[in-house]
């Protein structure tokens, strides 16, 4: 009986500890399906692989547009209008006359300056030819004396420097003269005009206030746009770039740089562009405002990522790198954006999986399991 109870006794130890045993390794079982339960349970995080490319947009910035040439007109000496030959509006060519002056003062003064030449000439003719004859018989020995024919010779050289002061003294006033036509120095057109014939002029005092004439080149413009520091590097002398007026809202019109001033301007933090416009058919006129689209393109590729991946924060700014299934905080510097994406500098290199989408609950060292790569 005593053999019997023992039996007994060890089979129900055996089967208690195989119940034992079921029990645990069912527990461990639920644990784990548990976990894996969970784990698929919490969203993907969605990621993406750091590539090179191109981001291409435009900078919308003003312009003006101004005339290739301009100048004022001023009258150079003391004058009357005599008449006007172009008014406003007139298209002027190269050298045309444009308004005729006089001045009787001045006038006196030349036919003076000329009357004073011609006595000259004579005067300077007739000692050279004294000097001539002299010359002629010194050649016979004995007959004129070395000091007589010296004399001869310095008033022949007196007279001719007395005729270049007369010739010299006419010319100034001749030219003076020439003064009393305004001629136009370049082709282009008069865009304003403010005296009448009558009106004194002059190039001091009353009558030198306002110009005579305004000329302006409008055939060719010059597209002026002042750049932004920021923008600068996008622009070189080959770049060409469109535009917009209010008055042909609906036509572009194409502009190659021409000129870049190489400094920025101090109030602006800009630098100053020219490019230049063909305006043969005359659509377009000096003064206009313009709408100048620049294309912002390096020509060379850089790593582009989405605008949600960039996290502006009090600290910087930076990209969440995924190491190791740890949120790795990487500083960059953000270039262009456009059309959702931004380009951005930093220590990163290409293949590098980074966070599509971050904010600052995305903690540094913070646990990152379930990220699910995306193109972009």
């Amino acid at each position: 009986m005593k053999n019997i109870s023992n039996i007994t006794l060890a089979i129900l130890m055996a089967a208690g500890a195989a119940t034992l045993q079921n029990c645990g390794s069912s527990k461990a079982k639920e644990e784990e399906a548990e976990e894996k339960k969970t784990t698929a349970a919490a969203p993907a995080v969605e990621g993406f692989v750091l590539k090179k490319g191109q981001l291409s947009s435009d900078l919308h910035v003003p312009g003006e547009l101004i005339a290739f040439q301009q100048v004022d007109l001023y009258a150079k000496v003391s004058s009357f209008v005599k008449k006007m030959h172009v008014d406003v509006g007139t298209e002027v060519r190269q050298g045309q006359l444009l308004a005729s002056m006089e001045a009787p003062e001045l006038s006196a003064q030349y036919t003076s300056s000329t009357s004073k030449l011609k006595a000259q000439e004579a005067i300077y003719l007739s000692s050279k030819a004294s000097y001539n004859r002299l010359l002629e018989t010194s050649k016979t020995p004995g007959t004129v004396s070395q000091n007589d024919l010296d004399l001869a010779l310095a008033k022949q050289n007196s007279d001719l420097a007395q005729l270049e002061a007369a010739r010299s003294a006419s010319k100034e006033i001749s030219d003076t003269r020439n003064y009393l036509e305004i001629r136009a120095p370049f082709s282009g057109v008069i865009s304003a005009r403010n005296v009448s014939a009558g009106a004194f002029v002059g190039p001091s005092g009353k009558g030198s206030e306002f110009p005579l004439f305004t000329l302006v080149e409008k055939s060719k413009l010059r597209l002026v746009v002042s750049v932004p520091e920021a923008y600068s590097s996008y622009l070189t002398s080959k770049s060409t770039v469109s535009f917009k007026v209010k008055a042909l809202p609906n036509e572009d019109f194409p502009a190659k740089v021409a000129r870049m001033s190489g400094a920025l301007d101090a109030r602006l933090r800009a630098q100053r562009v020219e490019m230049d416009v063909n305006n043969s058919n005359g659509k377009l006129l000096p003064g206009m405002i313009a709408e100048v689209s620049i294309p912002l393109s390096r020509g060379t590729d850089s790593y582009v990522v989405p605008k949600s991946a960039v996290l502006n924060s009090t600290q910087g700014t930076y990209l969440v790198r995924v190491e190791n299934q740890k949120a790795v905080w990487v500083p960059v510097t953000a270039g262009t954006s456009a059309d959702g994406k931004t380009e951005i500098f930093g220590n990163v290199k290409e293949g590098d999986v980074f966070l599509k989408t971050v904010t600052e609950e995305v903690r540094e060292n913070s646990e990152i399991k379930n990220i699910k790569t995306v193109s972009l």
